[in-house]
């Protein structure tokens, strides 16, 4: 069974690069063919400068999208053929700028025909398939330069691994849980206030009680995330001990247990959730804008950490 056919769309680099590896063999017989000295990767290269009377390897490199290395070296190899000259910049001594010698001159006009006939060959090629390969390339590109390929496979490996978080609801057996992730957070940027203690010492007692609700996010059998729903009064709740382990930040966890503690806020007919943070918590910040959260002033808060209060208004 043929490699690519096995493995897959998981293939992709490696096939295109075998597809490459296909197309330059053959360019290289296609320069000889039309007896043009030139090795298929100078092409980026000596095009723009077939078309520039001289260009610095910073344009080059930015017009044919390689790195200033790469064309550095494609500018050092055709050195040696005797097909470049280059000179230091009249304004700037650290500005190397490229030019074709007057034996590169000399393949403008010798490569013309080769040119015409290359261009017909592959108008043909992608003629004979279901569809355009060339358009599909600019589309790809586009879209990789939107966003690259590592951010989406960032983004699948995120998915993926939200899909197996639990998200359940607290018990006494996770107390301690429940206490450990928040005294992370709090000692790491703040010092822990009485009022800490009295919710994560006895949250049945100062949360469970009173109306509230915790929930904790669970992660191959390990807890990694909480928050708590604390009631204010019948139309009011308040967002509060919501805790990440620091290594599965990043995750979307946050964003799972802030929309269990909403929807739970509404079946509880809540019409207002508060929060309370400070605004060195940048991305609890931008998590609470997502959820819908807007800054408010509100009453003057408990805790000397608070610098910022935050408002979601449910009807």
């Amino acid at each position: 069974m043929d490699f690519y056919f096995q493995v897959g769309k998981l293939a992709l680099g490696s096939r295109l690069r075998r597809l490459s590896e296909m197309l330059t063999e053959d360019a290289t017989k296609v320069y000889d063919l039309y007896e043009v000295p030139l090795d298929p990767k100078w092409f980026p290269v000596f095009y723009v400068l077939s078309h520039k009377e001289e260009a610095s390897i910073t344009e080059i490199a930015q017009i044919i999208g390689h790195s200033h290395p790469s064309v550095s070296q494609i500018i050092k190899e055709m050195k040696t053929k005797e097909l470049v000259i280059t000179n230091k910049s009249a304004e700037d001594a650290r500005v190397n700028i490229a030019k074709l010698s007057s034996t590169g001159k000399q393949l403008i006009s010798k490569i013309e025909k080769q040119y015409l006939d290359v261009t017909k060959a592959v108008e043909d090629l992608l003629s004979q398939t279901q569809d355009d390969l060339w358009n599909i390339i600019e589309e790809v590109e586009f879209l990789l330069a939107d966003k690259n390929f590592l951010e989406r496979v960032r983004e699948a490996r995120k998915v993926r691994e939200r899909q197996q978080i639990e998200i359940i609801d607290y018990s006494t057996r996770f107390q301690k849980n429940f206490q450990d992730l928040n005294y992370e957070w709090i000692k790491k940027h703040f010092e822990l206030e009485e009022s800490d203690y009295q919710s994560l010492n006895n949250p049945d007692e100062n949360i469970l009680q009173p109306g509230g609700h915790i929930y904790l996010a669970r992660y191959n059998n390990e807890i990694i995330g909480t928050c708590a729903l604390i009631k204010v009064n019948d139309n009011t709740y308040e967002l509060a001990k919501m805790a990440v382990t620091e290594g599965n930040r990043g995750r979307g966890i946050g964003w799972l247990l802030g929309q269990a503690a909403i929807l739970k806020a509404r079946e509880l007919g809540a019409k207002t959730i508060f929060l309370e943070s400070n605004t060195i918590l940048k991305p609890a910040i931008n998590l609470y804008q997502k959820l819908g959260f807007r800054k408010i002033v509100g009453q003057p808060s408990a805790y000397k950490r608070c610098n910022i209060q935050m408002e979601l208004k449910l009807v």
